[in-house]
């Protein structure tokens, strides 16, 4: 009979330091539902691919490179301190990162801004002068735990590797409307779009990243010019970055050079017709939804199958848990598959409702095969599901029967 226990230790917030350097790589990459699987998912994928020049300073063997613009955290790495360090953070780019030059003079960087009363460009140095804040927040790509569909979606085989908790610090945008007099008339969204260089001869709609989001993410949406503490490196959109608390990655547009307020969503293909739910085997339509705000999702870290194998007895059953755009607020456990549940406890400081939380439990363990489980429920009371949102593109998976994992106990 299992017996389990939640008197835990507190753990200290970790958090990411040390220099950076980057480099710029040249070519272009299609957005996520444009690439070839053979482009997006090169096989076989392999710890020991090189990583591409801009990111030579990761930590290669906390990593997998799926290609040069896909490169994801292993699981096992994420480690228990609720912040991810940068050097294991994943990447995911839908066009090929500006060259290495943007960063020479990060302040002198220009950010368009129109749709308001009175639009006006500003350099980055500029804007550090309007304002500042912080937000702790899961950054994660939409096709985080897109292998786990069983009709196998075109694009990069995500498993868990493609999310991770940081803290970003810049410009509020509402700080941002201040100076310029406030939105124009009939402002429905904030549109950005990202400063990669589009190749000549090609329709900028095709290939540009360009997403809008509704403009009630107002109060939390910032104009990022820092990530842990650090300059944001041109992996993670710098130097400067439009961040959207909630939403998954696509929507926090990176290298932004124009921030409008639009009564329309972009035109952008990867607006239109990527980045939405559409059925299985089917094309997106207009009328799909928008793949925006992203649903509560929790998964286990510790124990793994191709971990250390655990002793008969105490085990200390470890994971992270989100809750989409609230916070979480209870977290649960399984040791049977989903047979019986036993809440466990959140370790470590609360850093926010768009912040991850790292779990624990302790349980008693027999021998044999186990598999675990978890499901959170966040601060508005939608709990992880069972089954995932099935769809054509593999977008927001949360199901937590397909991020559980089978461990044998010695």
């Amino acid at each position: 009979m299992e017996h389990v226990t939640n008197n835990m230790r507190r753990r200290l917030l970790a958090t990411a330091s040390g220099a950076v350097a980057w480099a710029g790589l040249g070519g272009t990459a299609w957005a996520d539902s444009q690439e070839p699987a053979s482009q997006s998912n090169p096989q076989p994928v392999s710890t020991q691919k090189p990583l591409p020049p801009y990111a030579q300073w990761k930590d290669a063997d906390s990593l997998i490179v799926h290609s040069a613009n896909t490169i994801e955290t292993q699981r096992a790495a994420v480690g228990a301190g609720g912040i991810t360090p940068l050097d294991k953070l994943f990447i995911r780019n839908n066009v090929s990162p500006p060259a290495e030059a943007i960063m020479a003079d990060p302040d002198a960087w220009t950010l368009e801004v129109k749709g308001v009363k009175n639009p006006r460009s500003f350099t980055l140095a500029e804007l550090k002068t309007l304002g500042i804040a912080s937000v702790a927040m899961v950054l994660q790509c939409s096709g985080n735990g897109r292998a786990y569909f069983p009709h196998k979606p075109s694009g990069t085989q995500w498993t868990t590797g493609a999310a991770g908790c940081v803290v970003f610090t810049g410009l509020p945008i509402k700080e941002l409307l201040k100076a310029v007099g406030g939105a124009g008339d009939g402002a429905k969204f904030i549109t950005g779009t990202g400063g990669e260089a589009i190749p000549a001869g090609i329709d900028p709609n095709t290939v540009m990243v360009e997403r809008s989001v509704p403009l009630d993410v107002m109060d939390d949406a910032m104009l990022a010019w820092e990530i842990n503490g650090e300059p944001l490196p041109l992996a993670h959109g710098g130097p400067l970055r439009l961040v959207v608390p909630g939403y998954t990655g696509v929507n926090s547009v990176k290298y932004i050079k124009q921030l409008a307020l639009t009564q329309e969503m972009s035109p952008a293909r990867i607006q239109q017709s990527s980045y939405r739910y559409s059925a299985v085997g089917e094309k997106p339509k207009p009328d799909d939804e928008v793949v925006w705000v992203m649903p509560p999702k929790s998964w286990i870290i510790d124990p793994l199958p191709d971990g250390k194998t655990p002793k008969a007895g105490r085990v200390m059953v470890t994971g992270v848990a989100m809750g989409g755009d609230s916070a979480p607020a209870k977290i649960e456990v399984s040791l049977d598959g989903g047979k019986k549940w036993h809440e466990a406890a959140f370790v470590g400081p609360d850093l926010g409702k768009y912040a991850w939380r790292t779990f624990a439990l302790i349980a008693e363990l027999p021998a044999g095969e186990h598999e675990l489980v978890s499901r959170v429920t966040n601060a508005q009371g939608e709990t992880q599901p069972e089954e995932r949102r099935e769809n054509n593109r593999g977008y927001n998976n949360n199901s937590w029967r397909d991020h559980g994992v089978k461990v044998k106990v010695a």
